[in-house]
């Protein structure tokens, strides 16, 4: 009688030994205490959100340097962390100075090149800082644009919450879709080159995740948005989210490194956390912009 798995191949483990091995406690725990916190430092908005996001920034950029220390390049890191943090802040503000700001990101780290005697890695030093600026710091001030678009525009300072919860949402859930559904099922690579493990019946696990979970945001909080247009958008995000991870990994293998750190269990470093957020908030930022508010 055939046991189900292929001549010459062990049994596949259970179900459970899939989700243990694949550390489903240490992130459970990490949920449970992180959410209530980003929960209420949203609610309540100003500048504790600012100082959230910044934090977010912060140590994803460090994440971001430090990656690429480990290939070799050198980073101007100080004026990187200078420039993202000042782009979050006029972000919240909403002011005007944003594109005054990477222009004079791009001057002053362009200048300081000219003060580093070796010169054989110019052109790298220069992009690598300014990438870093803009991946992290440029579409992470989006956390802060969208929690405060509705207030900018004379609506109700709550519903920037209720945006942001909306976002967070849908890429943690294309997240949880995605693991969930690899792990239980996964068995066709969906990009090996990049990241091993990812399977296509995760990717999928992770859009329907995404789309039930914008669906039921829509008919609960959400309510500036109809039940579709949530599913729909929601949709979106879970694409968007997969691909902003995908990313994350391809810069990892290049620089043939796991995790950028070991800060959250499970996790691994805040930009590991945060990577799919950062390619899914600035849409729904302009799509609620454009279309919403």
């Amino acid at each position: 009688m055939s046991s189900g798995a292929p001549s010459g191949e062990p049994p596949r483990p259970s179900a459970l030994r899939r989700f243990r091995a694949a550390g489903l406690l240490p992130r459970l725990a990490v949920i449970l205490l992180g959410v209530p916190c980003l929960y209420f430092i949203t609610l309540r908005g100003g500048a504790f959100f600012l100082v959230l996001v910044d934090l977010v920034i912060l140590l994803g950029l460090y994440e971001f340097y430090q990656l690429m220390r480990s290939k070799g390049y050198e980073p101007f890191a100080a004026l990187g962390y200078f420039c993202a943090l000042a782009i979050s802040t006029y972000a919240w503000r909403q002011g005007v100075a944003v594109p005054l700001i990477l222009t004079a990101s791009l001057l002053l780290i362009m200048i300081r090149e000219l003060m580093r005697r070796d010169m054989s890695h110019s052109l790298v030093h220069i992009g690598v800082t300014l990438f870093g600026i803009m991946y992290v710091g440029w579409l992470g001030s989006h956390l802060v644009m969208l929690r405060e678009l509705p207030a900018s525009r004379g609506g109700a300072d709550v519903i920037g919450a209720h945006m942001v919860f909306y976002a967070a949402l849908v890429t943690w859930a294309t997240d949880t879709g995605a693991y969930l559904a690899g792990v239980a099922f996964g068995r066709h690579k969906l990009l090996p080159r990049v990241s091993p493990n990812k399977t296509v019946e995760g990717a999928l696990g992770g859009l329907v995740g995404a789309s039930l979970v914008g669906w039921f945001c829509a008919k609960t909080f959400a309510v500036f948005i109809t039940p579709l247009v949530g599913g729909v958008l929601g949709l979106a995000a879970g694409m968007l989210a997969q691909l902003g991870d995908l990313v994350e990994s391809l810069l990892k293998r290049d620089a043939g490194t796991k995790d950028t750190a070991e800060l959250l269990p499970g996790h691994g470093g805040i930009l590991d956390r945060f990577d799919s957020l950062l390619f899914t908030v600035p849409v729904i930022y302009y799509y609620f912009r454009l279309f919403i508010v």
